[in-house]
């Protein structure tokens, strides 16, 4: 995002498509939310001692939803209406979320060192009828993280030279 301004942060591709601004806003709702759920599988992993070291083999419906997030897109999702950002939010507003969100997740995994990463189980945004598995929750978290990464630098590409520039001083 360095180096963009405010319009170039949040110019939209094309009526429907998200701007930088909304993928990272995006990234930052769904983060808080399986944030909350990964804690709360990690403070219960903990006091129900369910310690174990990997490697870890998910269930295969839990590999499959890692495998649909993660890019490249092989098919085009929509977001539930509770993760949809509102547009035109300043980088002041974003950015510092956003990074705050990823140290939380670098923080989670620090936390969850030693559990079992099978065993322990996670609620999801996906749905509220299931659980994964820490690792896999943890692993389906990075997985939506690159597949919207990925989406943002598209964004980015595509951004025409008509767009304003930030003022040099």
């Amino acid at each position: 995002m360095q180096g963009l301004s405010e319009e170039q942060f949040n110019w939209q591709p094309g009526a429907g498509q998200w701007s930088l601004e909304e993928c990272l806003a995006h990234l930052t709702m769904v983060g808080q939310v399986e944030l909350n759920f990964i804690e709360k599988a990690i403070e219960d992993g903990r006091t129900r001692g369910l310690m174990g070291s990997g490697p870890f083999r998910y269930s295969a419906i839990e590999r499959y939803i890692i495998r649909e997030t993660e890019p490249p897109n092989r098919r085009s999702l929509s977001a539930p209406k509770r993760f949809i950002p509102a547009h035109n939010q300043p980088q002041t507003a974003v950015m510092p979320t956003y990074y705050h969100v990823q140290r939380m997740f670098i923080l989670q995994l620090e936390r969850a060192d030693g559990l079992d990463l099978k065993r322990v189980k996670a609620a999801t945004p996906i749905s509220r009828f299931l659980k994964l598995s820490l690792g896999a929750a943890f692993e389906q978290a990075a997985a939506h993280e690159r597949r919207h990464l990925v989406q943002a630098r598209k964004v980015r590409e595509k951004i025409p030279r008509g767009v304003a520039l930030p003022a040099t001083h």
